[in-house]
């Protein structure tokens, strides 16, 4: 009878076994996976338009490098890339996009965590014939890259549309919001 019970805890084990195997692979020893950021951007983008299509005419938007939250009057290749992600399809819809790659002066009320307008903006909107700027900050985690994006109007700083995205902080991501010159973040994984 005894060798019964040790013929039936034997697939057991082995169930137990393969299941602890299959989740350690799942494990990247604390590292965090890359993923493509084009179709979540994207994908932000298109419910961008369609949160403002009928507030939106086609038209001409200026694009501006995103901000890391910490810093407004900074951006990093991270903030630069997912604006152009974000204005690519604005521009696939019929939008006329007008790049401003340097951040420049593009909010006022740092550290409030306002988007308004500032007047260099405001006078760029109306010399361009902009009716709206799409702009965005983002938060660096210790696992996340936080986004938000925003479309705003030129005339009053109306927010006509925004959108939120979370991106996995993989190897890829960690050198894109690392500032040049400076140190890639490192980070203590708690195994979790």
């Amino acid at each position: 009878m005894r060798s019964f019970f040790r013929l039936c805890r034997l697939p057991l084990v082995l169930i137990l076994a393969a299941s602890v195997l299959v989740l350690a692979s799942c494990q990247t020893n604390g590292r965090v996976k890359d993923v493509n950021m084009i179709p979540i951007s994207h994908g932000a983008a298109k419910k961008m338009i369609s949160q403002s299509k009928d507030r939106l005419d086609p038209g001409s938007l200026i694009l501006a490098s995103f901000a890391d939250i910490d810093n407004l009057e900074n951006s990093s290749t991270f903030g630069r890339i997912v604006a152009q992600q974000i204005g690519s399809v604005f521009s696939s819809q019929g939008y006329k996009i007008i790049e401003m790659l340097l951040r420049g002066n593009v909010y006022i009320g740092k550290g409030e965590g306002e988007f308004l307008l500032s007047r260099a903006l405001k006078d760029l909107s109306s010399e361009h014939d902009a009716q709206a700027v799409i702009v965005g900050i983002y938060a660096v985690g210790s696992k996340s890259v936080y986004v938000t994006a925003k479309l705003i109007q030129a005339s009053d700083s109306i927010v006509l549309a925004s959108e939120d995205f979370v991106l996995p902080l993989g190897p890829d991501l960690q050198t894109l919001v690392t500032q040049p010159g400076e140190a890639p973040p490192t980070y203590i994984s708690s195994g979790n």
